[in-house]
Formats: C-alpha cells, sequence, structure tokens
C-alpha cells in the first residue's frame, strides 16, 4: 500500500498512479479542464491570460493541458507555447515538428535502423538420405 499526501491539500490517500492528488483534488482539476474547454470553444480568439482570468485557472496548469495535447486549438488562435528544444511558437505538445523530425533521426541512427542491412547469400543445404521422402 502506497499512501502519500496530496501535494494540493495535504490529504493522506492511497497512490495508485499519476499525478501525486487524492481523488477529490483529481475530480476537481478535471472540472476546471473541462470548464476551459469550454470556454475556448466558445471564445476561440482568446488567449492564455484571458482563460486564465475568466476561469480561475493558472496559466501554468493551462500551458501544462496543452503540452499533454489536451487542450486543441484553432488555427487562428494566438494561443501558442515554446517548444522545449528549440523555442519555437507551436499549438500544442512539447516539441516542433522539426525537432521530432531531428529526434526520430537521431534515435534511428542511435539503434542502426538507419543504415541497410546486407544479406549474405547462405549456401544451399546439402541433401542426404535422410532428407528423402519415404513411402510405406
Amino acid at each position: 500500500m502506497n499512501v502519500r499526501n496530496c501535494r494540493k491539500c495535504g490529504r493522506v490517500f492511497n497512490y495508485v498512479v499519476g499525478p501525486i492528488m487524492c481523488p477529490r483534488c483529481r475530480e476537481a482539476l478535471e472540472s476546471k479542464f473541462q470548464e476551459v474547454k469550454k470556454y475556448v470553444q466558445d471564445h476561440p480568439g482568446s488567449d492564455i491570460m484571458e482563460v486564465s482570468e475568466e476561469c480561475d485557472v493558472d496559466p501554468a496548469q493551462i500551458r501544462q493541458w496543452i503540452r499533454e495535447d489536451r487542450l486543441q486549438f484553432a488555427d487562428d488562435s494566438p494561443i501558442r507555447i515554446p517548444c522545449e528544444s528549440c523555442g519555437a511558437m507551436i499549438k500544442s505538445g512539447r516539441f516542433c515538428e522539426k525537432c521530432k523530425r531531428e529526434m526520430s533521426n537521431e534515435f534511428n541512427h542511435a539503434i542502426g535502423k538507419d543504415k541497410p542491412k546486407v544479406v549474405a547469400p547462405q549456401p544451399a543445404p546439402k541433401k542426404s538420405e535422410r532428407d528423402r521422402m519415404r513411402f510405406l
């Protein structure tokens, strides 16, 4: 049994997985997320500070939801966050497409997937007396 204190309210709870929050605080955070999601859908031109003030949510929490790809925005939305690698402004996630592609290429290079494997021809096995078909 893994018992921990909630980081938000301090209550003791049985921790299983995920953020270190008690079920009550997790439900409250989820209801805030739904409120923010509805506000963003109803007001597509709003920025992070406006959403934060109207929904009474910390801007850092909104950025976290954007990084987790939980909040989706229209292409013309002013809401952008910086790529964690190069700093380019992106709509959601942690990395821009360029950095994702570079990381993928580096991983493939590290495990050797980028080099074509040369398969040497194997000699044909020798036929022996035991390989023949038998009739009864």
